[in-house]
């Protein structure tokens, strides 16, 4: 690990206790996550989620989908599966690499007036051609819900093996209920919120790339519609549009 990184993780760390200490206190929403990340997102025992997004990149004129799943072992364990697919341009190596994580929520507060948790990540990512390498991921998720506000705050580093660089993210994503202003005291209904995230991209060799991320969710009962517009601050400047939908079983 370069000294170059470990700045990074330590630069990263700080804000990730500014953004939990802001006061955007921790009632549990079962739907709430942000746009670029899917670790925060809770799943009860023996819950599924299933999300399809595509990612749009402006400048390089790509499209991408990414296919996610999350899967309840318990109400403190979840697995969760991602894999990336290039829709366009055609042509060789199409097919991106399975994200295979475990996460164990290690600390849960849950009050009437919110909730805060802490999990730990460790997984691995597997090649899907046999010239790739695998790489090894660990991190931790914070979430801290209440009211019409919610923070995620997310870290993950990747240890390539072999040929492959290591790599690494970061996402903290704010979320604040539109409508409705109020919930009814029971009973489920429409809610729209609006999302605002910084995010990070790095891979050895590279500048860390940093990255603004706005949006709108629609909240309905069993499925979720989201978008959103990503903006390089850096390195590259480049824009990306990003629509996403998701299922809850």
């Amino acid at each position: 690990m370069t000294k170059r990184l470990v700045a990074h993780i330590r630069y990263i760390a700080a804000v990730c206790v500014s953004v939990i200490g802001i006061g955007l206190l921790s009632a549990d929403n079962a739907y709430s996550m942000g746009l670029r990340s899917f670790v925060a997102l809770p799943v009860e025992k023996e819950g599924t989620v299933v999300r399809f997004s595509v990612e749009h990149a402006q400048d390089a004129d790509t499209d991408t989908l990414i296919s996610s799943a999350a899967y309840g072992m318990s109400a403190k364990q979840t697995l969760l599966v991602g894999i990336p697919y290039r829709l366009s341009p055609a042509g060789k190596d199409r097919q991106g690499d399975v994200s295979v994580l475990y996460r164990q929520i290690v600390k849960q507060q849950d009050r009437y007036a919110g909730t805060k948790r802490f999990a730990l990540l460790g997984g691995a990512i597997i090649p899907t051609k046999k010239e790739r390498d695998v790489a090894l991921q660990t991190g931790f998720v914070y979430t801290q819900f209440h009211q019409r506000h919610e923070v995620d705050a997310d870290v993950l580093y990747q240890l390539g093996t072999s040929n492959r660089k290591d790599s690494g993210r970061y996402d903290l994503s704010w979320q604040y209920r539109l409508l409705p202003i109020e919930r009814p005291d029971w009973g489920t209904v429409t809610e729209i919120n609006s999302v605002i995230e910084l995010n990070g991209r790095w891979q050895e060799g590279n500048n860390i790339t940093h990255q603004a991320t706005i949006g709108l969710q629609w909240v309905q009962a069993k499925w979720v519609f989201e978008g959103g517009v990503v903006k390089d601050l850096n390195n590259d400047n480049e824009l990306r549009y990003l629509i996403s939908t998701r299922f809850h079983f």
